[in-house]
């Protein structure tokens, strides 16, 4: 599983969300840039723009994953008690 593996890695949900944050910023940073430094025009910039910006909507799905995963493996007396049932049921 690919979440497993990013948060095997150290990735966090807080590094997606900041990731698509950034790239929303890249986005609009990217289409300015576009604009004034080349002479092909609004077209090129707004597909520039449109092309960064899409990477903001996978981050943010990633990011997502992550805290559902991140939140799932929290150890919580609950869970501990669970386990504890579970592991003494099936040795008798």
């Amino acid at each position: 599983m690919l979440v497993k593996k990013l948060y095997d890695a150290g990735v966090k949900s807080e590094h997606a969300y900041t990731a698509a944050f950034a790239s929303i910023g890249l986005s609009v940073a990217s289409w300015f840039v576009s604009v004034k430094a080349e002479v092909r025009g609004i077209e090129r910039a707004d597909r520039w723009g449109i092309f960064v910006g899409e990477w903001a909507p996978t981050f943010f799905a990633l990011g997502l994953a992550l805290a559902n995963y991140e939140r799932d493996n929290i150890i919580t007396p609950e869970k501990v008690t669970e386990r504890t049932y579970s592991s003494a049921s099936s040795d008798a």
